[in-house]
Parts: C-alpha cells; structure tokens; sequence
C-alpha cells in the first residue's frame, strides 16, 4: 500500500503543484513554479529512503519550499484585502501542500505528530496534495471562469470540506464524517461545473478531459463517504489499501491530473 501512497505523493510534488501553480496569476508564482523542482525531487527522494536523518533533512527542505505557496497567499491576500470564495479555495490550495510538507517531516522522523500513526500521516500527505492543493485549487478556477451560486458554493464548500475533516481528525469521526459531506457536496458541484465548461470547449482533448475529470468525482466520492459513515455507523466500506487503489488513485490521476491539464489548454487558448 505505501508504495502506491508514495507513487500518488509523488505525483502531487513533481507534477500536480506546479501544474497547478501554472494556472495561478499571482505575483511570484512564475519563480516559485520555476524553482519548484529544487524542492520537490528531496521531496520525492526522502519517500522512498529509509526513515533516517537523509529522509529527514530532504523531506525539511521540501517544508521549506511549501513555505513559499503560504507567502504567495499571504501577500495576496494582504493586497487585496478582501476573502471572497475565489481567495478562500486559492489560499486554501497554497497553504495545504505545508500541511502535507509536516506531516511528511514527521511520518519520516517516525514521529506520531499529533498522536497520529504514521500510516495516517502518510495518508495525509498524500490527502493535503490533492483534496487539499487541487481539489481547491480547481475550485478556484472554476468559481473564476462561472458565475453564480453553484461555483461560488463549490469554491466555499471544498476549503470548507477539507477544513472540517482536518479538524475531524483531532474531534473524531462524526466531525469527519461532516466533513466529509460538505466536501463531498463542493466536490459534486465543482464536477458539474466542469461538465458544463465541457459542453463549451471547442478543443477536443480538454472536453475529454474536462469530462473524465468531473465523472472520476461521482464514484470516489461515494467512496469517500462510504469510508467516513462506516466510521459511525455499521455500515460497509473498503479496508484502507483499497481505498487508497481506487478512491486515491482516480482521484490523483482522473481528477486532479486531467482536472489541471485541461485548465492548461483552456488558458493556453485563451493566451
């Protein structure tokens, strides 16, 4: 299971962060994007290491650049002077890949932060790059590119969503569980934004992967809620190493993958 977990965390540093910072017009974002990989490959390298002071010190370094993502936000957000649903799912996509980054530093330091196993700490690093990074980030574009309460909704509800669930994490699984149903909720609704920009692109490729990328949600978040309402109830869901095959792994590749490259085509076109 921990090599599947580290293939998708590895997925999420070397191609799903600056993917995505890609599509981020902020001051900064260019050469943070630019310099990403000099933080993320220690990163990556520090995965598949023997936990150790090596492992350690390449997973601090990629802590380190995360630091960046939260400067970006902050000055943003300082700038602006103001907290709609668009800078909320974007500060939400630059401060979550430090969540990960710590957890990273813990679960390879064989410290249980928090309390917490180091498989959950394994498990949330790989959480934080895609439900936290590109979940929200896609929220944002969406919410960018659409008007209306629907895009607004979903561009609230994800950071929301992922927020409670974090908290869930320290308050127990009823809380996760609510935060598993709000994110959820926003993720539903940023698949219906992205199925509807689908029926607008002219371009072939994005279209299919504007589809595959909203379709994708459908299943793994049923499995998502499955997981939390099983933790509360007697209810059925899959063991962990399941989940991680179906519901991290689509989610990695036919969300947030496809999701991203296909705001790539859209913005090369519109540029």
């Amino acid at each position: 299971m921990l090599v599947l977990v580290h293939l998708v965390v590895s997925l999420g540093m070397v191609v799903i962060v600056p993917l995505g910072l890609g599509l981020v017009d902020l001051p900064g974002s260019t050469t943070v994007r630019r310099w990403w990989l000099v933080v993320a490959v220690p990163g990556v390298v520090s995965l598949w290491l023997d936990r150790g002071a090596l492992s350690i010190t390449l997973a601090a370094i990629y802590f380190a650049g995360t630091l960046a993502l939260v400067v970006l936000a902050a000055a943003d957000f300082l700038r602006r002077k103001r907290l709609r649903a668009r800078e909320i799912a974007l500060y939400t996509a630059l401060v979550t890949p430090s969540i990960a980054a710590l957890s990273l530093v813990a679960e390879r330091s064989s410290y249980e932060l928090f309390g917490f196993s180091l498989t959950v700490l394994s498990l949330t690093v790989a959480h934080f790059h895609f439900a936290g990074f590109a979940a929200a980030l896609i929220a944002c574009l969406v919410v960018g590119s659409a008007s209306g309460r629907a895009a607004t909704a979903a561009a609230i509800s994800v950071p929301l969503g992922t927020g409670i669930v974090l908290v869930g994490f320290f308050l127990g699984d009823p809380v996760e569980l609510l935060g598993a149903v709000v994110l959820t909720a926003g993720m539903w609704l940023v698949g219906w934004a992205l199925w509807r920009q689908s029926r607008e692109m002219a371009d072939q490729a994005g279209r299919v992967l504007l589809i595959v990328s909203a379709s994708v949600l459908v299943v793994t978040m049923l499995l998502a809620l499955s997981w939390a309402l099983g933790h509360v109830a007697d209810t059925p869901y899959l063991p962990v190493e399941w989940m991680v095959a179906t519901h991290g792994l689509a989610n990695a590749v036919g969300f947030a993958l496809c999701g991203l490259l296909a705001w790539q085509r859209v913005k090369e076109r519109v540029g």
